[in-house]
């Protein structure tokens, strides 16, 4: 694999972009009960781990340190899902807050796409995935909102 400067920017910010959206789940799933959103959520997480877990391998490949999301805007986030979700703890307000979530990620990894246009097609593929990621589980919360 091509290891430019590119490469290892993008890679490093699907790092951080994957690691992100766990997060953002994590944050809404303890206000939930049982119920299918939970089950989508669950089952968007592991899916969401799974594409991290091929991101670490190409970092290590690369012998490369993943990057953790932006503190502040990873404490935003949480600031923001726990207090809406306390406030009002519903399916609507989670799908809500994972909608705005996905979009900001969509919005981010196509960014990052066009940051680096001569980043390697394999980890351009990785940040392909996100997106999709993203775009499905966008889909799957609008019977929730």
């Amino acid at each position: 694999m091509n290891d430019n400067k590119d490469t290892l920017y993008l890679l490093r910010e699907c790092s951080a972009g994957i690691r992100m959206a766990v997060a953002s789940i994590d944050d809404v799933l303890p206000y939930l009960e049982e119920g299918e959103l939970t089950q989508v959520l669950k089952e968007s997480k592991t899916e969401h781990k799974d594409l991290e877990k091929d991101i670490d391998d190409t970092l290590h490949k690369l012998n490369c340190e993943g990057k953790e999301p932006n503190i502040m805007a990873k404490g935003m986030s949480k600031i923001k899902a726990n207090a809406e979700m306390a406030f009002k703890p519903t399916a609507t307000q989670a799908a809500s807050l994972i909608t705005d979530g996905c979009g900001m990620g969509i919005k981010s990894i196509n960014k990052y796409l066009n940051q680096y246009p001569a980043a390697s097609n394999e980890v351009k593929h990785l940040a392909t995935r996100i997106s999709e990621l993203e775009e499905n589980l966008e889909d799957k919360m609008r019977p929730f909102l």
